[in-house]
């Protein structure tokens, strides 16, 4: 490992250059404190490519036609992926138990659910998901997906192998580790009961186009995600989720973010565990009546 004096030195209007790319890719800011932690943390990548100085680097992730291959290897070197199993537990009993029981009403003749994780980082959030609905059972023989994705491509190799260590089993209760999981080697892998309805992608949450090969979702997490982004930015990932989300579908922000001067799109809607935001449901006027439109 480097040793401090052995760090290439980055200049302020280099570090603003190499910050705005970084938003203007994926949306991620970084203020005016963070140029040592980038400078910490990219030296190696600017030596690896051959270059000597980060002006020579940044005209290189600007200008080269392998481009955003390498502002994908940035983004997993800056971005911090802390996360474990059953996260924010009012939030999600909140979900189990009154969410999933509301759309196992509305879905009840299509009989398929499609939920999306997204900023999954390396999938305890999508296989908690996963467990939950394979404790209701009553979503048994239901077409499900689960859809996690992240911007990181290090921790989506995680989350595809499903293996995982004792740090991320923080709040976990033995019940769940005993029956999702098996032991091996000091690690422990997830067992397919719950990973088989859980796929993992590559996704920027700031790029409509490729959201939009997900299809339709009845709910998406997005849980410590917006807080790394500026408010422009917020914005674009917000109203993509609405496009995205059907309507009567639940969007589940981390309880440090909320929709407050990013979007009015959105009913926030007060649950006995938590408050979740919702996609409100057209309504039609026939002779006078409202009449709610179901999906």
């Amino acid at each position: 490992m480097f040793e401090q004096e052995d760090y290439i030195p980055l200049s302020e209007d280099v570090f603003r250059l190499i910050r705005d790319l970084i938003k203007d890719y994926c949306g991620i800011y970084f203020d005016d404190g963070s140029k040592y932690l980038i400078e910490k943390r990219l030296t190696r990548r600017v030596r690896s490519r051959y270059f000597t100085n980060f002006r020579d680097y940044y005209r290189f992730i600007r200008y080269d036609k392998n481009s955003e291959q390498e502002l994908s290897a940035v983004i997993d070197l800056l971005t911090v992926n802390e996360t474990y199993f059953f996260r924010e537990q009012n939030q999600l009993r909140a979900f189990s138990g009154e969410i999933l029981e509301e759309l196992r009403e509305t879905k009840k003749e299509s009989r398929k659910l499609r939920i999306w994780s997204a900023g999954c980082s390396t999938g305890e959030e999508p296989y908690t998901i996963a467990m939950l609905l394979a404790e209701k059972g009553c979503f048994d023989g239901w077409d499900i997906e689960i859809h996690g994705s992240d911007i990181n491509q290090r921790v989506l190799q995680t989350a595809r192998k499903g293996i995982y260590r004792k740090n991320s089993f923080r709040t976990i209760d033995p019940y769940h580790m005993n029956k999702y999981f098996v032991e091996e080697d000091g690690l422990y892998r997830i067992l397919d009961v719950a990973k088989k309805s859980v796929n993992f992608s590559f996704l920027n949450l700031i790029d409509p186009f490729k959201s939009r090969f997900l299809g339709r979702m009845d709910v998406i997490f997005c849980r410590n995600v917006l807080i790394y982004f500026d408010n422009a930015s917020r914005k674009k990932v917000i109203d993509n989720f609405y496009e995205r989300l059907a309507e009567g579908g639940y969007l589940l922000l981390g309880h440090a973010e909320s929709l407050i001067n990013v979007s009015t799109a959105f009913t926030l809607k007060h649950l006995r565990y938590d408050m979740v935001y919702e996609k409100p449901r057209k309504r039609c006027v026939f002779g006078g009546d409202q009449k709610i439109l179901q999906r």
